[in-house]
């Protein structure tokens, strides 16, 4: 789990830093894509199964760290890898798994859209500290892991988004339960009319924007979200080549919901994707047309998804001793283990380990060459010299001591 978040961080670093990413070219040397994406499921496993069980009533763990530590993990796990299946290279090395991987981002988005169908407040409630103090263990790690779900659940998109992207380094069967099985196209119509990231509040229309809820002025209500684009660049990739629109069982009630998209494409649209004006002609010659014919004769093999079919055959009936063993081992672990766990945390989160990933090395706060000191006292500064560090010392001095009294 700890190496998981430091690749995470890593990849991050690279992402913004530009195509030198090390961490890519690691997981898919070492073949790490499909254990990555098993690891995403038997955690997603393990929340449905076990984890109820184990928040009962009666669960009150002497720390609630562990708890928290586990709901956060399925996070860690889908940034990790939104990030890497950018890149054609984690497609092909992903193989079969993407199916489970597929199949894991529908059931995400549509746990989302229900939700929201439900109730168009998703974000998180903002409780008085009185009512904060008073939650229990059980209602916590809950609104925990709601508020993960909803960011879970756009991760997801842009995971399918992505896998769209480089369809051509994935298996057939991949791009054919896309199509077919889990209807994409239709999909992402129904998250464009009525998309979970946009909700009216008191504060007028918000928009869940770098995973933050934003208020959207009157005159920027038209401009696209990135989350938006997955959406429009999904349908219209799998719309509008010929190789994937052939996979598709096109029919009426299809073609309907396809032909709602007019209604969604204003010139501002297409001024920001002016892509989606071939794709629009498309729309308009499609509803003077019966839907592409794409009959089929003989016998249809249909490759299933593995990973989660395999760890409920392994694990089929044991869930209730796995949740009794792991409610009394990890969950309430003795003051030992908690400072182990506290220590590996700390390591992990450490300062120095986390600017070690960096691929620039820190400049002089002085002159701006690259820095091998830093200030003792703060650890915020960094300096080329001892000289820099003296003569920096009086415009220094005032933020040293703010952070170093924080630091007390």
């Amino acid at each position: 789990y700890y190496l998981i978040i430091i690749c995470f961080v890593q990849a991050i670093f690279n992402a913004n830093a530009g195509p030198d990413d090390f961490i890519k070219s690691a997981v898919t040397l070492h073949d790490k894509v499909e254990a990555l994406i098993e690891q995403l499921i038997s955690i997603e496993l393990w929340k449905e199964k076990v984890y109820p069980l184990i928040v009962t009533e009666d669960f009150e763990p002497k720390q609630t760290f562990p708890c928290y530590m586990v709901i956060h993990h399925e996070a860690t796990v889908v940034n990790l890898i939104e990030t890497l299946i950018f890149h054609k290279e984690t497609c092909e090395c992903a193989r079969e798994s993407a199916l489970d991987l597929v199949d894991y981002c529908h059931r995400k988005i549509l746990k989302l859209i229900a939700r929201i169908q439900e109730d168009r407040h998703v974000s998180e409630v903002k409780l008085t500290p009185h009512e904060a103090l008073n939650l229990s263990t059980t209602e916590e790690l809950t609104r925990q892991d709601e508020n993960l779900q909803f960011d879970i659940g756009m991760k997801c998109l842009s995971i399918l988004r992505y896998l769209v992207d480089n369809r051509g380094a994935l298996p057939l069967s991949v791009v054919t339960r896309m199509m077919n099985t889990h209807d994409v196209p239709c999909l992402m119509v129904q998250l464009i009319e009525d998309p979970p990231w946009s909700k009216r509040t008191d504060k007028g229309v918000e928009k869940f924007i770098d995973s933050r809820w934003h208020v959207v002025p009157p005159k920027d209500l038209l401009q696209l979200t990135k989350l938006d684009g997955q959406a429009w660049l999904t349908v219209y990739q799998l719309m509008m080549d010929a190789d994937t629109q052939a996979k598709y069982e096109f029919n009426s009630r299809q073609k309907s919901v396809l032909l709602k998209l007019r209604a969604h494409m204003p010139e501002p649209l297409l001024d920001q994707l002016p892509i989606l004006v071939e794709f629009r002609r498309f729309l308009e010659h499609l509803a003077v047309q019966d839907p592409p014919s794409t009959a089929r004769g003989g016998f249809i093999l249909e490759q299933v998804p593995e990973i989660r079919q395999r760890f409920m055959e392994e694990n089929a009936g044991k869930w209730k001793k796995i949740a009794k063993q792991q409610k009394q081992k990890h969950f309430n672990p003795s003051d030992k283990d908690l400072q182990k766990l506290a220590q590996r945390w700390s390591d992990t989160y450490n300062l120095q380990t986390l600017e070690s990933l960096l691929q620039d090395a820190p400049k002089c706060a002085l002159c701006g060459k690259e820095a091998t000191k830093r200030c003792s006292r703060c650890q915020n500064e960094w300096y080329c010299r001892r000289e820099c560090q003296v003569k920096h010392w009086s415009k220094h001095k005032a933020a040293c001591n703010v952070v170093a009294a924080s630091n007390k």
